[in-house]
């Protein structure tokens, strides 16, 4: 069946009280008519069983809607629209009315083991916030909408992650895209994915959140470690860079200030002595020499 038959349609009511009214009146008019009878007075059995009948038809055409819920009306088995209408409500007795929820609701995923864009096996959960937009494609396009919801939203999870690195890892990969470091991309595109898995179901996606993002255990260990490594190596490589710029700033301040004359051999013993002080990670001791570098 074509999707487009399902999009919801509203549905033709009324408010219930003066219905409700009506069935008073009705009921007051068999009692009245009771007690004529009882009373060997003028009454009619006829006026009681239609006033009866009536009323009852009509106490089978009222509904209630509380705020956020949809009342969807079938008659023997057509689809004739949706009720959004809060309150006491009244519709043909013959209707079949089906309550839907249309407050926003949240899935909270449990832990999924995934491979990322690099084959890493990561752990990954998420949680989303879904609200059901259209009452008649969540009813009549798939079976249970709450199941279908929870089924989609792991295939686009899972379908997130092989898409995106867990994090930047090697230097010559370039900078793209993380799950870790590019939360607020990563999550609009989960969104977009849900959206689009949802919309047959007529279900808007409002929020969707990563809520959970580690390595699995069994290279949570080895991935630790070349983080550390990476740790180790940028801070080594800010400490050098910083060694060389004062052994610069050292000897262009000696030469300018002419307070000792070095040829090459002499600059080199001293650029090798600064940057052993300034890139060691241990307290280094002096040690005087007695002689020259000729002897």
């Amino acid at each position: 069946m074509n999707r487009l038959e399902h999009v919801e349609r509203s549905a033709t009511t009324t408010s219930g009280y003066p219905i409700v009214l009506l069935i008073a009146g009705l009921a007051g008019t068999a009692a009245w008519q009771v007690f004529q009878l009882a009373n060997d007075q003028a009454g009619s059995f006829l006026v009681i069983g239609v006033s009866v009948v009536l009323a009852v038809l009509l106490a089978s055409g009222l509904y209630m809607l509380q705020p956020n819920t949809g009342a969807l009306l079938m008659l023997f088995g057509a689809y004739r629209g949706t009720d959004r209408r809060e309150g006491l409500r009244w519709t043909n007795p013959l209707l079949l009315k089906r309550t839907v929820s249309l407050r926003a609701r949240t899935l909270n995923m449990s832990t999924l083991k995934v491979n990322d864009k690099r084959g890493n096996p990561v752990e990954i959960a998420a949680a989303v916030v879904w609200q059901v937009h259209d009452t008649a494609q969540a009813s009549f396009s798939v079976d249970d909408v709450e199941r279908f919801v929870a089924l989609q939203a792991e295939s686009a999870l899972r379908h997130l992650a092989s898409r995106y690195a867990y994090d930047d890892g090697d230097a010559e990969v370039g900078h793209e895209p993380t799950l870790r470091g590019s939360l607020d991309e990563v999550a609009q595109a989960l969104q977009a994915e849900l959206q689009q898995r949802f919309e047959p179901a007529g279900v808007r996606v409002q929020d969707a959140k990563l809520t959970h993002l580690a390595y699995a255990p069994e290279i949570a260990q080895a991935m630790l470690r070349r983080q550390q490594a990476e740790a180790v190596i940028a801070a080594r490589a800010k400490i050098v860079h910083g060694a060389v710029s004062m052994v610069e700033a050292a000897l262009k301040g000696l030469s300018e200030r002419e307070i000792v004359q070095l040829d090459d051999e002499r600059k080199a013993a001293m650029v090798s002595n600064l940057l052993v002080v300034l890139c060691s990670d241990k307290d280094t001791q002096p040690i005087v020499n007695a002689g020259t570098l000729y002897n």
